[in-house]
Parts: structure tokens; C-alpha cells; sequence
């Protein structure tokens, strides 16, 4: 969730990569805490390839796995920043790592789950392509002005800035529900149904209703207002 901070001041962070060679410099730069990050990352990856694998085959195992992934990340990424402490051992490579995992594990992996169950019309995967790329901007400006949030004595930012992405955690429950109960692509079907915007029904102009949840979700995510205390 993006509370690991870099202890060193940027020109110091960078020379241990700039002063190192070989091939495999960049894993021997690598921390605990960063392996720590990448299991987030391969969580991510691993929703994607199930959510895949259950596009090919309808093999419920493999929906729920994908269903399941994002969760095992969660765990990772507070675990993270907790072993960054312990071993007091952050850095900006650190920082980075942990927004590119968080944008697979809840950002690109529960989009493909929304997809996966049911929401493919064309309009909804402009929803969810800009559920992504909200995600995407989110962490960006999270990395980009976290010195401005205030701090409490701990030194720990107060409160995020619109809704951390790995809220998104909310959603893929829902959808672990909707598969629980059999409404999804190819069973009863996604609840709410499907409205025609514009032209004939089945076309470009269809999307489901739910879709608005995701567009809703990704709006607050970037909202610069919304203001959610840490807890």
C-alpha cells in the first residue's frame, strides 16, 4: 500500500546502482523487502494467467484461484513495508516495486476478473481499461507528492488521498459472491443486466449496469478530495 519511503536522500539512493556491474547487478541489489514485494507481484500475475486458463476451459478451479491471487498480494504488500522496518532497509527501488505490484495485483488482475465473469461488452472494458489507468495515475501521484501529505509522529502519512488501489479488493469480493451464487457469463448471468446506450442491442452501445460500480471506483481512486484516514 505504498508506505515504504526511501531512507536516503535521491542522489545517495542511485549510486549503489550506478557503481555496480554485471549482469545480475540489479538482483544482488535487491532486499528482502523487495523480494517480499515481487511475491505481490507474482499473486498478480497468477490471477491473470487463472483468470486466462478459465477463459479457456470454464474449469471453475481456475476461476477461483484467480478470485484468490489478489488476496494472497494483499498479504505481501503489508508485509513489505513491515520488513522494510525490521530490517531497515528501504529504498526508491523499493517504492517503485511496490506501485508496479500493486497495479498488477489490484489494478490489472481484478479488471481481468470483471472481465472473466461476465462484464465483455465493449463498454465495459472502456470502464475497466479506465479502472487500470486510474490505478495507474493514482499510484503515480501517490509516489509524486507523498512529502506533501501530513505526517503524524510516527512520520507515517495521516490519510490517503482518494481510495488506495488495493481497495479494489472490495470489488473482487463482490465478485467472488456473484461467482458463489452462479450469476456470471454462462450461468444466470451478471445481476442488473445490460442497457443499449446507443444502436442495436449487442452492440457497441450496450453495457452492463454493474459497470458503473468499477467506473464509480476508479473516479474515486484519482479524486484528489476523498480523503480516507489511515488506520
Amino acid at each position: 500500500m505504498n508506505q515504504r519511503k526511501p531512507s536516503t536522500s535521491s542522489g545517495n539512493a542511485l549510486q549503489q546502482y550506478q557503481e555496480t556491474d554485471g549482469h545480475f547487478s540489479l538482483v544482488r541489489n535487491f532486499r528482502l523487502a523487495d523480494l517480499v514485494t515481487i511475491m505481490n507481484g507474482v499473486c498478480g500475475s497468477f490471477s491473470i494467467f487463472s483468470s486466462a486458463r478459465y477463459l479457456l476451459n470454464n474449469d471453475p478451479d481456475y476461476l477461483w484461484s484467480a478470485l484468490v491471487f489478489p488476496l494472497a498480494g494483499l498479504m505481501f504488500d503489508f508485509l513489505d513495508g513491515k520488513v522494510a522496518r525490521w530490517r531497515n532497509s528501504s529504498s526508491l527501488l523499493g517504492q517503485e516495486l511496490d506501485s508496479l505490484a500493486d497495479l498488477i495485483s489490484f489494478g490489472v488482475a481484478p479488471s481481468l476478473l470483471a472481465f472473466t465473469v461476465g462484464l465483455r461488452t465493449y463498454l465495459d472494458t472502456v470502464v475497466l481499461t479506465a479502472f487500470v489507468c486510474c490505478g495507474l495515475a493514482r499510484l503515480a501521484r501517490f509516489n509524486a507528492t507523498v512529502a506533501l501529505v501530513p505526517k503524524d509522529a510516527t512520520g507515517r502519512a495521516k490519510y490517503f488521498e482518494g481510495l488506495p488501489i488495493p481497495s479494489s479488493l472490495v470489488l473482487v469480493g463482490l465478485l467472488a459472491f456473484w461467482t458463489k451464487m452462479g450469476w456470471i457469463e454462462g450461468q444466470q448471468g451478471i445481476p442488473g443486466g445490460t442497457v443499449t446506450l446507443w444502436g442495436e442491442s449487442g452492440g457497441r452501445g450496450e453495457i452492463h449496469v454493474v459497470s458503473v460500480v468499477f467506473g464509480c471506483w476508479a473516479a474515486a481512486m484519482v479524486s484528489k478530495t476523498l480523503r480516507i484516514r489511515k488506520l
